[in-house]
């Protein structure tokens, strides 16, 4: 009994083990395809990728310009008086002929009055003369003493006529003084500070202005740019229309520019800076370009029509120069390349793409020539497909 129990444990014992061996071998089956697919390495890096573009794109000179008007009135007086209105407020917008100030004109008007008066007597005179002369003509025939009675009635009638026009000239000489009284705008635009009111003097001869009238509408924003760009400029002159687009981008609203045309370019080339000086002329109906302003503008001398372009952010820079990131498969490619210029937030270079060319613009900072990366949002590969596609 002994025995056949020993000998039943140890069966006993040698089944478990046989089991335990079992189990682990289905484990380790389990885990293979597992660590078969774990990819050997880092994991790739997700970017996101755009095509090379090739396509016509514009040419843009980048500046600082400065918002300048086109005309600066100072308003003065042209006659001397107290000042009796003021009409207008600070910073109106005014249009030309509208009255701005009125001045104290009391002592024209009452001199007006005297030389209308003495132009009443003078004309008096001169009808009088006028009558002489014609009575004296008819006895021109009856001797010496008629002929130079007739003479001297015309000279009287030719003095008399002279007076009377003397006396018209003092009098519209007044009554446009009158009118220098009220003082009206010459130009459309937008009036300054009035440093005057109703009370002060005001005299002819003073160099200070009663106010300032800006043109608003156009306006002008002048900028220089590299000497490099002269020759593309005079070209874009030269094909006539109305001058190359020029756009301005306000500060608060850059990604609504406004556009205008190029209207100067100056006569000779700054030899200190070897910048050119240039203007362009903007409508300015809801006046988004204010004088004195700081801003930025965009010269676009013409259209290259086959460009070839990647965005901005894709552009690299290394010890060797300018680069990019190609994705090709699962690898990231480093490609050199030229770059030309920037435009439009694309940079426009020179090297050898295809069109199926895609180049890495996010995640470019963090891949390698020849390292994994991966389309972000492609379609994931799951362990066990890889598994599956393993076996």
């Amino acid at each position: 009994m002994a025995r056949a129990g020993r000998i039943f444990l140890a069966l006993v014992v040698a089944g478990a083990g046989a089991g335990g061996w079992y189990w682990y071998q289905q484990r380790l089956e389990a885990q293979a395809p597992v660590q078969q697919a774990r990819p050997a390495g880092p994991p790739p890096v997700p970017v996101t990728t755009e095509l090379v573009q090739r396509g016509p794109l514009p040419i843009e000179i980048m500046a600082n310009g400065l918002v300048v008007p086109e005309a600066v009135v100072t308003v003065r007086p042209r006659v001397d008086g107290q000042i009796e209105q003021v009409l207008v407020e600070e910073g109106q917008m005014v249009e030309r002929g509208d009255p701005l100030f009125t001045l104290d004109s009391r002592m024209n008007q009452a001199l007006l009055a005297q030389q209308e008066a003495q132009l009443a007597r003078d004309r008096a005179l001169l009808s009088r003369a006028q009558s002489d002369l014609v009575r004296y003509q008819s006895l021109r025939g009856e001797g010496y003493a008629a002929q130079q009675r007739f003479e001297q009635a015309q000279a009287d009638a030719a003095s008399a006529a002279a007076i009377v026009r003397a006396d018209e000239a003092l009098a519209s000489q007044t009554r446009l003084q009158i009118e220098f009284a009220s003082i009206r705008a010459e130009m459309s635009g937008r009036l300054g500070a009035l440093p005057l009111r109703p009370g002060n003097f005001v005299r002819q001869a003073e160099s200070a202005g009663m106010a300032t009238i800006t043109r608003m509408d156009p306006i002008l924003v002048q900028f220089s740019v590299p000497e490099r760009w002269l020759g593309e400029i005079r070209a874009a002159m030269a094909a006539g229309g109305d001058g190359p687009v020029v756009r301005a981008f306000p500060a608060e609203s850059p990604d609504a520019p406004v556009e205008g045309r190029l209207v100067f370019v100056d006569s000779a080339v700054d030899t200190q800076t070897g910048t050119i000086a240039l203007k362009a002329r903007f409508a300015n109906a809801p006046v988004r370009l204010w004088p004195g302003q700081y801003i930025r503008v965009a010269l676009i001398p013409r259209i290259e029509p086959d460009a070839l372009s990647v965005p901005a952010a894709a552009l690299q820079v290394g010890q060797d120069g300018r680069f990019v990131f190609l994705l090709q498969g699962n690898q990231a490619k480093r490609r050199p390349v030229e770059l030309v210029r920037m435009t439009a937030g694309r940079a426009v270079i020179r090297g050898d793409f295809a069109a199926t060319d895609r180049v890495i613009v996010e995640g470019a900072q963090r891949v390698a020539d020849g390292g994994r990366a991966v389309e972000r949002n492609a379609p994931a590969q799951g362990p066990q497909r890889v598994s599956q596609a393993t076996r």
